[in-house]
């Protein structure tokens, strides 16, 4: 799938198997205990690592043999917190709704951006695969690094709500077979003003890129 150096480390990216399975468990657990707050991490099980895998929706990469990273879509089911639902897409296309799912690096392997590297390689082969015509997320407010990462990959904020039972989060999404522009209209909102980006979500904005003005972050819409 990809072959190549980054920052030295000489790597390579496959669709991984259920062969990789002992190796995808090794990791996730290497990740855990290297959490300051483990409780707050969703760990895969091993059905739900085994979905993805037989869906072939799951890539990870190697060096040297060993893998080091994973980052996994989910094809998910059509149930009440469908994201699709969220950012109003068609209820008779929501099997082709494609999410994007976990993502670990080992510990030793930080500081590569082997996250946006594999997530890249991973969009992009979705964008070929005729199943699926959008990319879903879901990020929560202030975490900093999910919502660079997907407004690298090229997805947007269509919704800002409570999901999971209470949760607030971002919805984010990316057609995978047509692009779309914004005009030239932009609004910056402070993430703290959840009342006037869910409005501005509601009359047609969305959410495209995030930056720090002081001790703030800030939220950029257009529409």
């Amino acid at each position: 799938m990809w072959q190549g150096e980054i920052k030295g480390l000489p790597l390579q990216v496959r669709v991984l198997t259920l062969s990789d399975l002992p190796e995808l468990l090794s990791i996730q657990e290497a990740v855990i205990q290297a959490l300051a707050e483990p409780e707050h991490y969703q760990s895969l099980s091993i059905e739900e690592f085994t979905k993805l895998l037989t869906d072939q929706t799951l890539i990870g990469a190697t060096s040297e043999g060993r893998l080091i990273a994973f980052r996994a879509m989910l094809i998910p089911p059509i149930d009440d917190e469908h994201l699709g639902r969220d950012i109003g897409w068609p209820e008779d296309s929501l099997e082709r709704v494609l999410y994007q799912e976990v993502t670990n690096v080992h510990p030793d392997f930080r500081g590569y951006g082997l996250q946006t590297h594999l997530g890249k390689l991973l969009m992009s082969q979705v964008e070929s695969d005729n199943r699926f015509d959008v990319v879903c997320a879901t990020v929560a407010p202030f975490n900093i690094p999910s919502m660079k990462d997907k407004f690298t990959l090229g997805l947007r904020i269509g919704a800002l709500k409570e999901k999971y039972g209470g949760k607030l989060r971002y919805i984010f999404y990316k057609e995978l077979h047509r692009s779309w522009q914004p005009t030239s209209e932009v609004v910056d909102v402070t993430m703290e003003e959840r009342a006037r980006q869910v409005k501005l979500l509601q009359d047609g904005w969305f959410g495209t890129g995030l930056m720090k003005q002081g001790e703030q972050w800030v939220v950029r819409y257009e529409k």
